[in-house]
């Protein structure tokens, strides 16, 4: 029997969800529900209900796993703990000082609930969490890098828009050629934030709008830009559509180590990884724990879980003898 699955929000990531679920034969995608007129939302998948949010409670015996497509601002921290009170769910909540709080709530519900819980699932954090989890217990005698992009970040770029004169805009995070290849070397060092990235921003601005003023309120703006070295280029929006209009992103994971009595040996590990589509492949790896949540729930387990809790063999749809056979 299929693992059916429901998709609260269809915007880019709920979009990549519907695509990584007809990639998994073991799946189906049996709703979508939205805030939005349902009248106005058009799945790809034929047979897929379309529903509004205040009708989500009806299905909680029909669907296997919800996953939460909202964002981690204001839907995610409301959202998964209220839902997971009805449904096995998965979310991509990305603030990461925020997350040991959120895992608290959304636990909380769970257990009540005995439903089960995976958040914070996509690439960072996700796939970098692990593999920085994995790199610290090989090397505890070490250091960790993340570098991000070359990518585009959306909350960055959302910030940019807010910025008054400015229509359009997009944002481009940059990792330090020189940083990269000074931690490649082995010389762990440290580095500053402004060492690690650059940020590079292209802009279409409002007829009239003083440029000069943006690109100083872009350069300065805290917590997004001003501990960084930012580029502003204004562009036509012809050339914003042409040039700009993918989401790639992508970035390495390092961790220089020592082994020895003497401490004598160095060694790193690296991991990368080149999106095309950032939020298509977050959808692939959400829609990899969603089988996982399916499988802890028939096991009977209850509560929140993160990408370190569980483990890698139930995401694959293939039995611990065929993994074993072709991946051991």
């Amino acid at each position: 029997m299929s693992i059916r699955i429901g998709i609260l929000g269809y915007g880019n990531l709920g979009r990549g969800v519907e695509c990584a679920v007809r990639q998994n034969p073991d799946m189906e995608l049996v709703a979508v529900f939205t805030r939005r007129d349902p009248k106005d939302v058009k799945p790809l998948t034929e047979t897929t209900a379309v529903c509004p949010v205040s009708e989500a409670e009806a299905w909680k015996d029909r669907i296997d796993v919800l996953i939460l497509c909202g964002g981690s601002a204001t839907d995610l921290p409301v959202q998964t703990p209220e839902y997971a009170k009805l449904f096995h769910v998965v979310d991509s909540f990305d603030t990461h000082a925020r997350i040991p709080e959120h895992f608290a709530a959304v636990d909380a519900s769970a257990r009540a609930a005995k439903k089960v819980a995976a958040i914070s699932v996509g690439w960072d954090p996700g796939m970098f969490s692990l593999n920085r989890m994995y790199a610290d217990a090989i090397l505890p005698e070490g250091r960790d890098y993340t570098f991000w992009g070359r990518g585009v970040s959306q909350g960055h770029s959302d910030a940019v828009r807010r910025i008054k004169g400015v229509k359009d805009a997009k944002q481009y995070t940059i990792p330090v050629d020189s940083a990269l290849e000074a931690v490649r070397s082995g010389e762990a060092p440290d580095l500053t934030t402004r060492q690690k990235h650059t940020r590079e921003c292209f802009v279409v601005l409002e007829e009239g709008a003083d440029a000069a003023g943006v690109e100083e309120e872009i350069r300065t703006m805290p917590n997004y830009f001003a501990d960084y070295d930012t580029t502003v280029h204004f562009i036509s929006e012809e050339e914003l559509k042409r040039d700009h209009s993918g989401i790639p992103h992508g970035g390495f994971v390092l961790r220089s180590g020592v082994t020895g009595w003497e401490k004598e040996h160095r060694h790193l590990i690296e991991y990368r990884l080149k999106l095309d589509s950032n939020p298509e492949f977050t959808s692939s790896v959400i829609v990899a724990y969603a089988r996982a949540v399916h499988r802890l729930a028939a096991e009977g387990q209850w509560g929140c879980r993160t990408v370190l809790d569980i483990p890698p063999a139930y995401l694959s749809a293939k039995s611990g003898e065929e993994l074993r056979a072709s991946l051991l």
